[in-house]
């Protein structure tokens, strides 16, 4: 009997709601993020109604200049701290050197510092800083959480050394969503 009261409160817990009974009870890999709540969210409407995916990059100096090389990523995708380090070493960005007029210099900063993931309640954001204790990371590839999802025994040994990746710092070679900050395994393709 109190097993059930047990089960029935637990059903109606927000993050609860949407999964099997088992699944209530045991949240065996808390770092699953192919949960099958998005699939209820998707019967609802947009997916992107719940805090489950990073927001799009929105502000459009930052696409504009950080994009003109390489993927605008999320700003959810690393602390604040961290970007602040990124912009503060525009002069030797990872081996080039990146020279921005003052005021879109303060534009992107301002961006990054205000959308880190740290400020973020998107479910990635938050695994992604508890992954980091206290860490700030230069590169989004040096994430605990993001190296920990991309070694995956589905992933082939030499995707991050195919010319078409080229390096796992490449998102939009194989997360087909990435820029709408959608990086579910259910949108993963692996080029040849």
């Amino acid at each position: 009997m109190a097993n059930g009261v047990f089960y029935g409160a637990l059903a109606d817990h927000g993050e609860h709601r949407g999964k099997r009974w088992y699944q209530k009870i045991f949240d065996w890999d808390d770092d699953d993020d192919d949960d099958d709540d998005h699939h209820i969210d998707n019967r609802r409407g947009s997916k992107h109604s719940s805090k489950r995916y990073l927001n799009p990059v929105s502000n459009p100096t930052y696409n504009e200049e950080c994009g003109a090389c390489h993927f605008a990523y999320q700003p959810e995708l690393l602390p604040s701290g961290s970007w602040k380090k990124i912009v503060a070493g525009l002069s030797d960005h990872f081996g080039e050197e990146i020279d921005l007029d003052l005021e879109s210099k303060k534009i992107i900063a301002e961006y990054l510092k205000a959308n880190g993931a740290e400020y973020s309640a998107a479910k990635r954001a938050v695994k992604i800083m508890r992954s980091l204790r206290g860490q700030t990371p230069m590169r989004i590839t040096d994430v605990p959480y993001i190296r920990h999802k991309h070694q995956d025994d589905d992933i082939p040994a030499d995707a991050f050394q195919r010319e078409s990746v080229g390096s796992m710092s490449n998102c939009i070679a194989c997360h087909t969503t990435a820029e709408n900050g959608i990086y579910d395994d259910d949108h993963v393709v692996i080029p040849r």
